[in-house]
């Protein structure tokens, strides 16, 4: 049986979310962040090395990496679906680029935008603080939020010639991007460009994504 070790509002949401679309029997391990440090417990390092949220284990197989368990998923149990065929066509390429695009480009200035708010509200000498509110403004203001407004404009015109991300057609790549954009509407304000709030209106209304969420409990982005 193959089993999600599943971390509360994390990218493994979207690990749920591929499987009930193929629909695929797993059962789902749960595991929950420290309340302070929102860090994934020490007991998923019994699971992987490096202790992280998402991870599957499949029979003797055990994969980390939100784009490679998509990619594993959908060639094991998709019978063509979800994905256009291998080779080196327009579809494929841009079906490859956003898987990749998802967590190369797209997920580092939003984990950077969550480190500078968590500079400003830390709890440290009152003497400190407002040094520490300079900094996390100052990269703020001068990097990540004009990367931020760069990438989510990119995505937005990118949205503009199709309904999702490889065309027509639902793919897992849009299962992949789903993250990052999710993400955005809370901390870079990407709610305010209307093709990506359509966007994740439609996949938001899918059976599978609610069955999802039943399945995965607490998941704040949705």
């Amino acid at each position: 049986m193959l089993t999600v070790h599943h971390l509360n509002n994390s990218r493994s949401q979207r690990v749920l979310w591929m499987l009930e679309e193929l629909g695929v029997e797993y059962d789902i391990k749960r595991y929950q962040r420290d309340p302070k440090t929102m860090l994934a417990p020490p007991e998923l390092r019994a699971i992987h090395p490096l202790g992280k949220s998402p991870v599957i284990t499949d029979g003797d197989l055990t994969l980390a990496e939100s784009g490679a368990i998509l990619e594993y998923l959908v060639e094991k149990y998709g019978n063509g679906r979800f994905a256009p065929p291998h080779g080196i066509t327009p579809a494929r390429v841009r079906y490859d680029y956003w898987m990749h695009y998802a967590e190369g480009s797209a997920m580092p200035p939003l984990l950077l935008k969550l480190v500078a708010i968590r500079i400003e509200l830390a709890k440290m000498p009152f003497f400190i603080k407002p040094i520490a509110r300079r900094i996390g403004d100052g990269l703020q203001s001068g990097f990540i939020d004009p990367q931020l407004k760069l990438h989510f404009g990119y995505i937005e015109d990118e949205l503009t010639k199709a309904p999702y991300f490889v065309g027509d057609d639902f793919s897992a790549a849009d299962v992949q991007m789903s993250f990052p954009l999710e993400t955005g509407t809370q901390r870079a304000g990407a709610s305010e460009l209307p093709r990506i709030r359509a966007f994740l209106g439609r996949i938001h209304e899918r059976p599978a994504y609610r069955r999802a969420l039943e399945r995965g409990g607490q998941y704040d982005y949705a």
